[in-house]
């Protein structure tokens, strides 16, 4: 029987889902309610990438044969350190008659699911990357369910600029959806004392988004934290926060008091962006009694978190972005068309890699 969420792909261990699984079968046959895409570029995720330019001492080759090794032992790109993987871009090759997707053979799109729980073919032995960037040319196949989500790619943009947006577009949704209930809480209440936001790693992919979301739901006033003065200096002309500036989120107190300075009271939202381990105490230190600390990080240890608020006696409520909000791909793009300065800053980046 064919399911839904790709139970009928799992080779081993049986009973799980996808994500979970050990190993992914990826015949390129579909079942009638799948589609199958050929893929022409990964975006692996940011954990997963420093981890393995960590490990590695930044040895291209060397990243190069881990990625493709991962994907062979595996069917699916899955960092077996950090557990994350990434999303890709690829052209329709078949869809199923029975697909509730709606993608048709021919069309470009992005999968806003992740590599995880992708099933994954690679062909060309990443010839075309050189290891060094999250960005990875290929050639291969692989394979959505039923349950998966996709996006036609909008044809004004360029493909490499979709899928680094598309890669992070669950950040912005969901911060704008937290901030804008805690101002209309506010308002039904007759408070008029702003909502106040922190993005840590507000310079990066999904931190830059999540400030521009923050600043369109109503956010009164937004700190960005960055740890290096060159990425102070890009926020700054980026004009996406109120306030910048540098901290080493590993260190709650330091991040803390960066966080309550710059604003003059704890956040009442939290947005942790950074792709670094523990970053957890800091985050819950610098929002208020009462606030909402979002961790949409695949480097975050969630016990840690956890634990941490409760050692803290921190009233707040922590949420795990999950990548996954209705209408996140329309939000980003739509971010990225109308904010110079979050356009701006993933031009560069694309630039730099």
């Amino acid at each position: 029987m064919t399911s839904p969420v790709g139970l009928h792909r799992v080779l081993e261990p049986g009973g799980v889902l996808p994500q979970a699984a050990w190993r992914l079968d990826t015949r390129p046959e579909i079942a009638p309610n799948e589609v199958r895409i050929r893929v022409e570029r990964l975006n692996l995720d940011a954990a997963s990438f420093r981890q393995l330019s960590v490990k590695h001492g930044g040895d291209g080759d060397a990243i190069r044969a881990e990625v493709l090794d991962i994907i062979a032992t595996r069917g699916k790109m899955q960092n077996p350190v950090t557990g994350s993987g990434g999303m890709l871009i690829g052209t329709v090759e078949e869809a199923g008659r029975r697909s509730p997707l709606g993608l048709k053979a021919g069309e470009r799109v992005a999968t806003l699911v992740s590599l995880t729980l992708t099933p994954l073919v690679v062909t060309d032995g990443l010839a075309g990357w050189d290891g060094r960037s999250e960005q990875v040319p290929c050639a291969g196949w692989a394979i959505l369910f039923a349950r998966s989500v996709a996006a036609v790619l909008p044809g004004d943009l360029d493909p490499q600029l979709s899928l680094a947006v598309l890669d992070v577009c669950g950040a912005p949704a969901l911060a704008s959806r937290v901030v804008s209930r805690y101002v209309a809480e506010r308002a039904v209440e007759g408070e008029a004392r702003p909502v106040t936001v922190a993005v840590v790693g507000g310079a990066g992919k999904s931190g830059s988004l999540a400030l521009a979301a923050a600043r369109r739901a109503g956010a009164g006033r937004t700190v960005g934290v960055v740890p290096v003065v060159a990425e102070r200096e890009a926020l700054v002309a980026a004009g996406l926060a109120d306030a910048v500036v540098l901290a080493d989120a590993r260190d709650p107190v330091a991040l803390s008091t960066a966080v309550t300075s710059a604003l003059g009271v704890p956040a009442d939202v939290t947005v942790v962006c950074v792709d670094v381990p523990g970053c957890e105490h800091g985050a819950v230190l610098a929002t208020a009694d009462g606030g909402t600390v979002i961790f949409f990080s695949m480097a975050t240890s969630f016990a840690a978190a956890a634990l941490g608020a409760e050692g803290l006696a921190a009233d707040v409520t922590m949420l795990v972005g999950n990548g996954y909000v209705p209408g996140h791909a329309e939000l980003a793009l739509g971010l990225l068309r109308g904010e110079p300065g979050v356009r701006g800053l993933f031009e560069a980046r694309l630039a730099a890699d």
